[in-house]
């Protein structure tokens, strides 16, 4: 099954949608795309130099072209976890026969390789991450509420619009109700979060003006797996917080690619992954914000240096 470009593999309560490209025999790269439930596009395909590189990417659970979608079968939301989706990357792992790879990430991405690394770092050649973020409480706090400083106006009509309960977090409630029975309730929830993604990120240089989904579709799924993730601290709390634990990593190398002028993830985030985990790189860029072609330069970079590493080594 090496050689296939794509497929998808059967796991407890889903199939998971996965495709590589580049080089059979290379030397695996697995990509883990944002959101949680945004669905990798077609661009890290051809991020790597496809006569070296085997590029894999997977499409998380309830999302993209892994089945079922997660709107169209609420009840397996509650099965959709951090540690769920690591025992996914293992089974694709399996499948195509890798030993061992190189995990890159971007955003939510770089959460979940940091996971996925820290219970698997046999399985691990080196780390290189995109806008990096642990997804820890005074993480998700901030870019839910406290971010709201920065943009009042956005973040009053926001959180007016979560329909709290007595006690509940503005990030719970969107939660609750895009899971909820009433669809015709969500679908406004979920329009509602758009506009707040859209806000938030609207300080980074390569910002456009509109909304984050145009398809109703994609909207829905990334909105419902967005907050159930954060609205439960990314399932990474008590003894699985990741910066608790990222000392663990040394002995594997790693590149901490992160944008300045990233306001909704601060680089405070991967500053202090670095200061953790000595084997690792802090590469700030200074003009740009969630990501961006200088961010996936640096990650491609770090790559070859990883791979490099594993040249000097055989």
């Amino acid at each position: 099954m090496t050689g296939a470009n794509e497929g998808r593999v059967r796991v407890s309560g889903a199939e998971i949608y996965w495709e590589t490209s580049g080089n059979p025999a290379g030397i695996p790269v697995l990509y883990l795309h944002g959101g949680p439930g945004a669905a990798p596009g077609q661009g890290y395909r051809t991020r790597h130099d496809a006569s070296k590189f085997r590029t894999v990417g997977l499409h998380q659970r309830g999302c993209g072209r892994s089945s079922p979608t997660v709107q169209d079968d609420l009840s397996s939301l509650s099965g959709n976890t951090t540690q769920t989706l690591i025992e996914d990357i293992e089974a694709v792992r399996k499948h195509l026969g890798i030993g061992k790879w190189i995990v890159t990430g971007a955003s939510w991405g770089s959460t979940l390789a940091l996971a996925y690394a820290l219970e698997h770092r046999d399985r691990v050649h080196g780390l290189a991450l995109v806008a990096v973020t642990t997804s820890s409480h005074d993480e998700l706090q901030w870019i839910t509420e406290g971010v709201g400083r920065i943009f009042p106006e956005a973040w009053e009509e926001f959180s007016r619009a979560a329909g709290c309960r007595p006690g509940e977090r503005v990030v719970e409630a969107y939660a609750r109700r895009l899971a909820g029975q009433d669809r015709d309730d969500a679908a406004a929830a979920a329009l509602a979060w758009d506009r707040w993604e859209s806000t938030h990120i609207s300080l980074d240089p390569l910002w456009r003006p509109g909304a984050m989904f145009d398809d109703d579709r994609k909207r829905m799924t990334f909105a419902i797996l967005v907050t159930h993730y954060w609205s439960h601290d990314g399932f990474l709390t008590g003894g699985q917080a990741i910066m608790e634990r990222v000392h663990q990593l040394n002995g594997i190398p790693g590149y901490l690619i992160h944008g300045r002028r990233d306001i909704s993830g601060p680089v405070i985030t991967p500053w202090k992954v670095h200061q953790r985990w000595e084997d690792s790189r802090l590469i700030v860029i200074e003009n740009e914000g969630h990501g961006g072609p200088e961010s996936m330069a640096a990650l491609v970079e770090g790559v070859e240096e990883i791979s490099a590493g594993l040249s000097r080594t055989d």
